[in-house]
């Protein structure tokens, strides 16, 4: 198998560098690396850059917006925006609802939804699970009940990413409690400012407001907000669910941050010798790496598939499962490397303290990283339950 780029794709990553480095925003990076919270405008100024290019939407067909690059170009565009470290596109609205509504989409919703997700100018935030429906998520409880040309929505959603800046949530809600509960669901776009939404934001362990609670209390939702049939709802919940464990694997950040664990080790001594030349600690390393390139070429496979024209299958659940697992592994070897400096302090600039972190700058904030990772095994389908589906779908046990 040739493992080489060809002569047009090294020129296509060229590209890509240039564009990044000239348009990356510096205030961005300056505030991550300070460990400031986000606005919602630095969340968006790379995704208003790439808009501005043209390459908002790798992953969209050319007639709605997308590229037309290859999988090849796709994969680079990827590997070196991790490597340049900028914030992707929101995936709420670009890959998880978009595709939904151009499958299943009326002509309306495709006209009015996909041109502003595709721009930025709407942020969707995802209203799946709630308090007791996680994993088992086809139990849920908010309910919508038809009347007239409206359903008025009831119920509450939980760890609803950056629902604090969102200006549209699509909910999952139970429109016939008297059949089986996979049946009896349907999918509704859902305008915040409705009167009867309120958002209480949920403090993680590491002290950063990232998900939130969301409330509804007799929202009013036009039926035409309504995505498909109703009462289809799981099927369309199915296809997006697909879409976000393709996305979840991370390779290319945990190839980057699998370069400043080496970085880390080649500095940190132990006992005399440095972590790089400790046989231990170097086996992990390789052991990691060796992981991590076996799921590379996994997801290099189901890119082709994907790009032949066939969606993502079980191979989603393989990439998300092994994905999260390899990615909680290196956080585990950076916070053994950079042993009691990776204490959860959060002190300098971004407390307004002039106390400021003990140690090395690249032991700030490692384990704030670690807490808020193990999120990840969890959220788009728990990896207890990807196995279970590749048990069913791919051994067909």
């Amino acid at each position: 198998m040739d493992i080489d780029y060809a002569p047009e794709d090294e020129a296509f990553r060229a590209e890509v560098r240039a564009f990044i480095a000239e348009n990356k925003p510096k205030i961005v990076a300056d505030k991550r690396a300070r460990g400031e919270e986000l606005t919602r405008e630095d969340y968006l100024a790379w995704h208003k850059a790439c808009y501005k290019k043209g390459w908002a939407a790798p992953k969209w067909p050319v007639e709605h917006g997308g590229t037309g690059w290859t999988v090849t170009q796709k994969y680079i565009w990827g590997e070196e925006c991790a490597k340049g470290e900028v914030i992707p596109p929101l995936p709420f609205g670009m890959s998880m609802l978009a595709p939904v509504i151009m499958a299943y989409g009326s002509d309306a919703q495709k006209a009015e939804v996909l041109p502003k997700i595709l721009s930025g100018d709407v942020w969707w935030c995802q209203g799946y699970s709630e308090p007791g429906s996680g994993s088992d998520l086809a139990s849920l409880k908010t309910k919508a009940v038809r009347e007239g040309d409206h359903y008025i929505v009831n119920g509450q959603k939980t760890w609803t990413t950056l629902a604090q800046h969102a200006d549209w949530i699509f909910c999952l809600v139970r429109t016939d409690p008297d059949v089986k509960k996979q049946m009896g669901i349907s999918f509704l776009l859902i305008d915040m400012k409705t009167p009867g939404i309120t958002v209480n934001p949920i403090i993680t362990l590491e002290g950063g407001h990232e998900v939130n609670e969301v409330f509804l209390d007799n929202v009013k939702v036009p039926v035409e907000n309504r995505v498909g049939n109703e009462n289809e709802g799981w099927t369309y919940a199915k296809f997006l669910l697909s879409h976000e464990r393709s996305g979840i694997a991370g390779v290319a950040s945990s190839k980057r941050s699998i370069e400043k664990l080496k970085t880390i080790a080649r500095t940190e001594f132990s006992n005399g010798v440095s972590l790089w030349d400790d046989a231990d600690f170097r086996s992990n390393i390789s052991d990691i790496s060796i992981q991590l390139t076996a799921l590379e070429y996994t997801e290099l496979r189901t890119l082709a598939s994907e790009s032949a024209g066939k969606g993502p299958g079980p191979e989603a659940s393989l990439l998300k499962v092994r994905g999260t697992e390899i990615g909680q592994r290196i956080d585990e070897l950076v916070v053994e490397a950079t042993g009691y400096y990776s204490m959860p302090f959060r002190g300098g600039p971004a407390t307004d303290s002039n106390v400021f972190p003990v140690g090395p700058e690249y032991a700030d904030g490692v384990a704030g990283t670690y807490f808020n990772d193990r999120k990840t095994s969890i959220f788009g389908g728990s990896n207890e339950i990807q196995r279970n589906i590749m048990a069913k779908a791919v051994l067909g046990l």
